[in-house]
C-alpha cells in the first residue's frame, strides 16, 4: 500500500521549541524538509500544548499564575450546551491567535515549495491523564467526560488538518501522546483495552494522513497495530527496544505506514558525546537488524523520516544545542540519501 506521507529519509521535527521569540523559532521550523508551526511554552502560558488543546473544552479552568490548568465538573455541565451548539462549525475548533503566536503566522507563508507540511495537537489519552478535576482525579476516568474529550480533540485535529491541507495538499498531523507510555503500568489504572477502544474511536473521526508522536517507551506492538499513517518516536533512547518488533514494523510499513526515526539528540549532555558519524552508524545498525527480521530495506527507507529525538526546554544554552541538532539532522539526511540514492522529492 502506498504511503500518504513523504519518506526517503526527509526531515521533520516535533512541535515544541525552546525559543521565547517567534521569528527565530519559525526560521528553525522552516529549516527541515517538512516544516511545522512551533509551540513556544517559554514565550507565554498559552503556548503550552495542554493549554492549546484545552481551548473551548467545557469545564477547563486556566491557571496562568501556577502554569497549569484544571477541570471543574460543574463548570463542564454549564458550558457543555455552548460547545454542542457550535459542534457543526469546524472552524470553531481550530486554534485561535490567542492560543498560538505562530500558527497563523505559519499559515500566512508560501509553503508550496516544501514536499509536505505538518501540524500537531495534544492527544486525548495524555490530555485526559494530565488534567485533574476538583478531586485531583484525572478526567480520563470520568465516563461522562471522556467520550466527549475523544470526540472534541478529534474535531480539533480535523479542523487543523483541513486548514493545513488548504495550504499544502500533502499536509499531515502529529497527535502528541506522551502519556501512552504510562497506560500499560499498574500506576495509571487506564487499561490497554480501554486505550485501544478510545484511540480507535478518536482516529476514526480524523481524515488521513495522521499519526502519533511520542518520546517515551510504550507498548510498541499496541501502537503499530493502530490505524496510523505515521509513528514518530525517540530512536536515540529506545532504538534497542524496537529491535524486538521487526514483524510488527514490517506489517506497519506494508500497510503504508511511515516511521519517524528520532535519532538526533537535542540535550547538551548527549550532543557533547555524539557525532553525526556515530548517529548514522547507530541508525543503520538498527535498520540492519530489522532487515534481518524480514523488513524490506527499500520499503523501510522509502517510508522513513528522520527527526530530532525529542524536544528539550531545559538546556543551559537555551536553544543553541537544539539548533545544532537541526543542523546535524539535515546533514545526516543528506548523507544517507546520497548513500542510498534516494529521491529528493
Amino acid at each position: 500500500m502506498a504511503s500518504l506521507i513523504p519518506g526517503n529519509l526527509h526531515t521533520t521535527a516535533m512541535g515544541i521549541l525552546p525559543h521565547d521569540q517567534v521569528e527565530p523559532a519559525l526560521r528553525l521550523a522552516l529549516s527541515v524538509d517538512i516544516p511545522f508551526w512551533p509551540q513556544l511554552p517559554h514565550l507565554n502560558y498559552y503556548e503550552d500544548m495542554y493549554v492549546q488543546a484545552s481551548e473551548h473544552f467545557p469545564g477547563i479552568v486556566l491557571m496562568p499564575e501556577k502554569n497549569t490548568l484544571r477541570f471543574d465538573t460543574n463548570k463542564f455541565y454549564e458550558e457543555l450546551p455552548e460547545l454542542l451548539d457550535r459542534w457543526s462549525d469546524l472552524d470553531y475548533f481550530d486554534i485561535s491567535p490567542a492560543y498560538s503566536a505562530v500558527y497563523h503566522r505559519f499559515l500566512e507563508l508560501d509553503l508550496s515549495g516544501y514536499i509536505a507540511i505538518r501540524g500537531q495537537m495534544e492527544g486525548p489519552v495524555s490530555f485526559g491523564l494530565k488534567v485533574l478535576d476538583e478531586n485531583d482525579r484525572p478526567i480520563i476516568f470520568n465516563d461522562e467526560v471522556r467520550p466527549l474529550l475523544l470526540d472534541f480533540l478529534a474535531r480539533r485535529v480535523q479542523a487543523q488538518l483541513v486548514r493545513l491541507k488548504k495550504k499544502h495538499p500533502r499536509a499531515f498531523m502529529f497527535v502528541d501522546e506522551p502519556g501512552l507510555q504510562f497506560i500499560f503500568s499498574s500506576v495509571s489504572g487506564y487499561t490497554d483495552i480501554t486505550a485501544k477502544e478510545d484511540l480507535d474511536r478518536f482516529f476514526a473521526q480524523i481524515d488521513h494522513p495522521r499519526g502519533i508522536h511520542l518520546c517515551g517507551n510504550p507498548d510498541w506492538e499496541f501502537l503499530l497495530n493502530r490505524d496510523l499513517d505515521i509513528l514518530s518516536l525517540d530512536t536515540f533512547t529506545n532504538g534497542e527496544i524496537l529491535k524486538a518488533y521487526g514483524k510488527h514494523l514490517k506489517r506497519f510499513l506494508e500497510r503504508g505506514g511511515v516511521i519517524g526515526w528520532g535519532i538526533v539528540p537535542t540535550w547538551c549532555e548527549a550532543v557533547e558525546e555524539a557525532s553525526i558519524e556515530q548517529l548514522i552508524e547507530y541508525q543503520e545498525g538498527l535498520w540492519d537488524v530489522l532487515v534481518q527480521e524480514g523488513v524490506d530495506r527499500d520499503l523501510l527507507l522509502a517510508q522513513s523520516l528522520l527527526t530530532p529525538a525529542r524536544c528539550c526546554l531545559v538546556n543551559p544554552d537555551r536553544y543553541q544545542t537544539v539548533a545544532l541538532a537541526y543542523t546535524w539532522l539535515q546533514e545526516m539526511s543528506h548523507r544517507l540519501q546520497e548513500k542510498y540514492r534516494l529521491g529528493q522529492d
